[in-house]
């Protein structure tokens, strides 16, 4: 029989028994915990009164509600704010530009029960001094002057269930990473009157961009792709059921091959991405009025998100949309 969300809430209890059963079984999920030393907060957060952070019930919720809004006839924006910097073998990182932009999404409830997630994402390389966003960029590697490629997802959309999805597709690039089937229980630690949560996802994975056509764009033929994602809110927000949104902040990384339109081909070396990110702030608070400007003039859809979600409809990262809406580079003048 099929259950609506309310359903879903008011069975935290029997989605936690299947939980312990999956235990049972061999997987051993990381437990939320309280930090060390701080058993004598006044208010334990992990385990109720509303959601119970250590059953994959009450984090499908949670995890939810800090991603987007339960409410479905709400969007929520969520933003990023940092640097991109360069590492090569042999020398010191470097500074290259900066990354800032926003994503709208909203909630979808599905038949089984789980919750999909609609996302528009777009992300624009800015410079370091004025923080504009860059028409064209000085490759210091290179010496040579390349057009920067904005991010532009459309869409890029995940489903919330109570164990963990199955990684990131790309179109069919990344089927072969099929893993075990684990509750979704996320590792959240208690300090004080805030919790705090930190997930990874590292791929490799089957390049968009074949070496031999696009021969200064790719950087060979599979990527490796990781991101990380370190949450903190207020405890007493997590339980409090009439808020369908949970404001956060955190930070979030990246590290993943030099971007195609950087032109390095297959050089040694990758990027990282650093950033402040969060939720619940209007994007005028995070953004200056240029960006937002930018946006409305070439990018006016991302300030809404995606109607509805389909199952059918492929999610794909920059690099396979890059394959997609750029063609090759012509060979380096005087080469």
């Amino acid at each position: 029989m099929q259950k609506n969300r309310r359903e879903i809430i008011q069975s935290f209890g029997a989605v936690g028994a299947l939980g312990a059963a999956a235990l049972a079984f061999g997987q051993a999920p990381r437990r939320a915990v309280a930090a060390e030393g701080d058993s004598g907060a006044a208010t334990d957060y992990l385990s109720g009164p509303y959601l119970d952070l250590r059953t994959p019930g009450g984090n499908q919720i949670g995890y939810a509600r800090l991603s987007s809004d339960l409410d479905e006839s709400k969007q929520r924006y969520g933003w990023f704010k940092g640097y991109v910097m360069g590492v090569r073998p042999g020398e010191a990182i470097r500074d290259l530009f900066g990354f800032a932009g926003f994503g709208a999404s909203r909630l979808e409830t599905q038949p089984d029960g789980a919750i999909a997630k609609v996302l528009r994402e777009v992300g624009y390389y800015t410079d370091l001094r004025s923080g504009e966003i860059l028409e064209e960029w000085h490759n210091p590697y290179l010496d040579e002057t390349v057009k920067p490629v904005p991010i532009a997802n459309d869409p890029f959309n995940m489903v919330i269930r109570d164990h963990f999805s199955r990684p990131p597709q790309f179109g069919g690039l990344n089927e072969a990473d099929v893993r075990p089937v684990e509750p979704f229980i996320l590792p959240w630690r208690q300090l004080g009157e805030r919790l705090q949560m930190e997930r990874h996802i590292h791929l490799h994975y089957p390049s968009a961009l074949d070496p031999e056509v696009w021969v200064r764009e790719s950087s060979g033929e599979r990527v490796r792709v990781s991101e990380f994602f370190a949450y903190s809110l207020n405890g007493a927000d997590m339980q409090n059921p009439e808020l369908t949104a949970l404001p956060s902040h955190g930070v979030w990384n990246r590290t993943t091959p030099w971007l195609p339109w950087m032109l390095m081909g297959q050089a040694e070396g990758h990027c990282q991405y650093a950033c402040f990110m969060g939720s619940g702030e209007d994007l005028e608070m995070i953004h200056d009025r240029a960006l937002l400007d930018y946006t409305e003039k070439h990018y006016a859809k991302y300030f809404s998100a995606p109607e509805t979600y389909s199952p059918d409809t492929p999610s794909l990262s920059s690099l396979e949309m890059y394959e997609i809406e750029q063609t090759p580079a012509p060979p380096k003048q005087g080469t």
